[in-house]
C-alpha cells in the first residue's frame, strides 16, 4: 500500500531517512512545530514575518524530503538538494531580516530584492513540481506569462503589460502575493488542524472507525460496501487527501466487498467515490473550510454548517446506491459473530472522540478556528497522556511516549508542506488576478459567453472547475477554482459562498471524474480493476455532487442562508428523498426491478424533490409514493401467484 500511495499521491512519495540524516530532518520538523506554536499562542509576531518564516522551512523541508523525480533513490540527500533547500529558505530570510528596511522603502526595490524574488519565485515552482503536481505550476507559469504579454492580447484579455522586477516584487513580497491570505490561513490554524489531525492519527482513530463502522453496518445486506461509505465519511473529517483515505480504508474495505459479491470495479468506485466526499465533510474540508472562511471573511462556523446538508445528501445517495446494488444481487452482511460490538467498543474506546467534540463544540460556541484546534491538541495530550499513564500502571508498554510526540511533530512538518506549497502557488495566481485584473474579466467572458444565461454560466463555470481541479490536492483545487472560475456566478448575482461552494465541489469531484480521476485509480489498483471502468462507477456513485451544487445555488436555503430550522428539516427530508429516487433511476431497482419508464419517473421525482420549493416537492414526494406503492404491490401479487401455484 506504501508504493502505491507513492506512485499515486506526490505527498508520500516522501524520502525516509536514516543514520544522521534523520536527525536533520527531525530537528528542523520540531524547531518548525515549536516556532508555529509559539507564534500563535504569543501573537508576538507580525503576519508578513511570520508567513516569511514558514515559508522558510517549508522550503527547506521540501527539499530534505521529497526527491526530484519518482525514479530518484529515497535513501540518499544529494548535495544539489541540500543547496536548493538552504537557498529556498535563505529567500524567504531576506525578508524577516530585512523587514524594516524594504518596508521604509515603500515599494522602492532594489537589484538584490528583485534577484532574491526571481530566485525565490522559481526555488518555489520547483519544489511545487516534486511535490504538488504539474497543474497548478503550469497554471501560475501561464498567468506569470499573461502579466509579460497581455498587452499582446485581443478583447477582455488585453492589459498594459508588467516588467519582470514589478511582476516578482509584487509576488514576492507584496501581501496580495504569495503572501497573502492562503499563506496567512496556511501558518496559522491549518497548521494546527494539521498537527491536531497527526495527534488524532497517532490514537488510531483511524482503525476505531473502521470498528464503529463495522459493529453499525457490518451486517448488514452489503455490510463491507456500508462501512466503506460510513468510514470514509468519517476520516474525511481529519484527512486531507482522496487518495490517501481511498488507499487508508479502502486497503480494508475493498477486498472484504469482492469477497462478499461486489464486482471488482464497482468495489473500487464505492471507495473512491466516498473517500472523495470526505473531502466534502465539514468541519476540516481538506484544510479548504479555513481558506473560504479567510476568502469570504466569514465565521468559520458559518462554512462548517453550510457543508453539512449537501454533504450528508451525498453520502447519502452513495449509501442507497450501495444498498439497492447489495439487494439486487441478493448480497449477505457479514457474520455478527466475527463483527464487533458497538457498545463495549464504544465504552471502551469512545473517549477517542473527545478531540473531534472538543473542537466542534468550542467551534459552536463561537470561538476561532485556532482556539477550537489548540483545545482539540491539548485534549489529544490529555488522552494520549492518560492512557500512557493506565498502561503502565498495568505493566504495559505506554501506548503514547517521547518518540510518539517527535513522530507526530514530523508527521505535521511533512503533511503542511504541500498544503503550504500548494497556498503559495495560488497566492501567484491571485497576485496577477489583483495586478491585472483578469478575475473580473475572466467573470465577465463566461458571462458573456453563455450570454448571461444562468445555467450556461454554471456549466461552463462546471466544466471549468472539473479541468481545473484535476490531480491538484483539496487546499490547492479550492484556491484554483475559487480565485478563476467562482467570479463568474457571483457576477451573476448568486450568494458568494454558494457560488465558492460550487466551484469547490466540481474541483473536489474530479478526483473520480475521467480521465486523471486519481481516487478512482487508486481504488482500481486496490481491486485489480480497470481504472477507468472504475472512474465511470465512481462518478455515477457520485451523481448528487453533479446536482446538489446546482440546486444551492439557486437556492442557498439548503447552506442554511436566510432559513429557519423547520425550513431546513423540510429540506433535508424531501433532498433524502430525492436522492433515493436518483438512486432507484441509476441502480435500475429499488424494491423490485424497475422498468425504463420507471427509471426515468424517478429520477425525474427525485430532481423535483431536491429542488427546494414547496410545488415540486410535493409532485416529487407523489410520484416516488406512487411508484413504491405500485412496486410492492407487484412484489405481493406475484408472491400470491406464486403460492397458488
Amino acid at each position: 500500500m506504501k508504493d502505491l500511495m507513492r506512485n499515486l499521491d506526490r505527498e508520500h512519495a516522501y524520502r525516509e531517512h536514516k543514520c544522521w540524516r534523520q536527525y536533520i530532518t527531525v530537528v528542523v520538523s520540531v524547531c518548525f512545530c515549536f516556532f508555529q506554536l509559539y507564534a500563535t499562542l504569543s501573537g508576538a509576531i507580525t503576519a508578513q514575518i511570520l508567513r516569511a518564516t514558514h515559508l522558510a522551512f517549508v522550503q527547506l523541508l521540501a527539499f530534505l524530503l521529497f526527491p526530484a523525480t519518482k525514479k530518484s533513490p529515497k535513501d540518499t540527500l544529494p548535495w544539489y538538494d541540500v543547496v536548493l533547500g538552504l537557498l529556498g529558505a535563505a529567500c524567504w530570510m531576506y525578508i524577516v531580516i530585512n523587514f524594516q528596511n524594504i518596508v521604509r522603502r515603500a515599494g522602492m526595490y532594489q537589484s538584490l530584492d528583485v534577484i532574491v524574488a526571481v530566485a525565490g519565485i522559481l526555488i518555489l515552482f520547483e519544489s511545487c513540481r516534486r511535490i504538488v503536481g504539474l497543474p497548478i505550476m503550469i497554471i501560475a507559469a501561464c498567468f506569470i506569462l499573461y502579466a509579460f504579454v497581455g498587452r499582446y492580447l485581443p478583447g477582455f484579455l488585453n492589459h498594459r503589460g508588467y516588467s519582470l522586477e514589478r511582476v516578482a516584487t509584487h509576488l514576492f513580497y507584496n501581501t496580495e502575493g504569495i503572501m497573502g491570505t492562503p499563506i496567512g490561513a496556511c501558518s496559522t490554524f491549518i497548521f494546527l488542524f494539521i498537527l491536531f489531525g497527526a495527534l488524532l492519527e497517532k490514537t488510531g482513530i483511524g482503525q476505531f472507525f473502521i470498528d464503529i463502522c463495522n459493529s453499525i453496518a457490518g451486517g448488514a445486506s452489503g455490510g463491507p460496501a456500508k462501512v466503506a461509505v460510513l468510514t470514509s465519511a468519517l476520516l474525511g473529517t481529519v484527512s486531507g487527501s482522496s487518495v490517501s483515505n481511498t488507499v487508508g480504508s479502502g486497503s480494508f474495505t475493498i477486498p472484504m466487498m469482492k469477497k462478499l459479491g461486489y464486482k471488482s470495479e464497482f468495489a473500487g468506485a464505492v471507495e473512491a467515490a466516498a473517500s472523495t466526499g470526505g473531502q466534502l465533510m465539514p468541519p476540516i474540508m481538506g484544510a479548504a473550510a479555513f481558506l473560504m472562511a479567510e476568502s469570504l471573511g466569514l465565521p468559520y462556523i458559518t462554512i462548517v454548517k453550510a457543508a453539512v446538508i449537501p454533504a450528508i445528501l451525498y453520502f447519502t445517495g452513495i449509501f442507497i446506491t450501495v444498498h439497492l446494488e447489495a439487494h439486487k444481487l441478493g448480497l449477505k452482511g457479514l457474520p455478527r459473530e466475527q463483527l464487533p460490538k458497538f457498545l463495549p467498543l464504544f465504552l471502551r474506546k469512545g473517549y477517542m472522540l473527545l478531540p473531534l467534540v472538543v473542537i466542534v463544540t468550542f467551534l459552536c460556541m463561537g470561538k476561532t478556528a485556532v482556539y477550537a484546534a489548540i483545545m482539540g491538541i491539548v485534549s489529544c495530550l490529555l488522552i494520549g497522556l492518560v492512557t500512557s499513564f493506565v498502561d503502565l500502571a498495568h505493566g504495559r508498554k505506554p501506548t503514547f511516549g517521547f518518540n510518539d510526540l517527535l513522530e507526530v511533530m514530523c508527521s505535521a512538518a511533512r503533511n503542511i508542506i504541500s498544503v503550504a506549497i500548494a497556498c503559495a502557488m495560488a497566492g501567484i495566481i491571485i497576485g496577477i488576478v489583483t495586478l491585472t485584473g483578469i478575475g473580473l474579466k475572466f467573470g465577465a467572458g463566461l458571462i458573456s459567453i453563455s450570454h448571461g444565461i444562468a445555467f450556461i454560466t454554471l456549466f461552463l463555470t462546471m466544466i471549468s472547475s472539473i479541468i481545473l481541479g484535476m490531480g491538484a490536492p483539496t487546499t490547492a483545487n479550492y484556491l484554483i477554482t475559487s480565485t478563476i472560475t467562482a467570479g463568474a456566478i457571483i457576477g451573476l448575482g448568486f450568494e458568494p459562498l454558494a457560488a465558492h461552494m460550487f466551484a469547490f465541489y466540481f474541483g473536489i469531484i474530479a478526483d473520480i471524474t475521467p480521465p486523471v480521476a486519481l481516487a478512482a485509480i487508486a481504488g482500481a489498483a486496490i481491486a485489480k480493476a480497470k481504472p477507468m471502468k472504475t472512474a465511470f462507477n465512481a462518478t455515477k456513485l457520485a451523481i448528487g455532487a453533479f446536482i446538489i451544487p446546482y440546486i444551492f445555488v439557486f437556492n442557498p436555503q439548503m447552506l442554511m442562508i436566510g432559513t429557519t430550522v423547520s425550513g431546513v428539516i423540510g429540506i433535508c427530508v424531501t433532498a433524502l428523498v430525492g436522492m433515493f429516487g436518483f438512486s432507484v433511476a441509476l441502480e435500475g431497482y429499488a424494491f423490485r426491478k424497475v422498468s425504463v419508464v420507471e427509471r426515468i419517473l424517478f429520477a425525474a421525482a427525485g430532481l423535483m424533490c431536491v429542488v427546494p420549493e414547496t410545488y415540486s416537492d410535493v409532485i416529487g414526494l407523489s410520484i416516488i409514493a406512487v411508484l413504491i406503492a405500485w412496486q410492492l404491490v407487484r412484489n405481493r401479487i406475484e408472491r400470491k401467484t406464486a403460492t397458488a401455484k
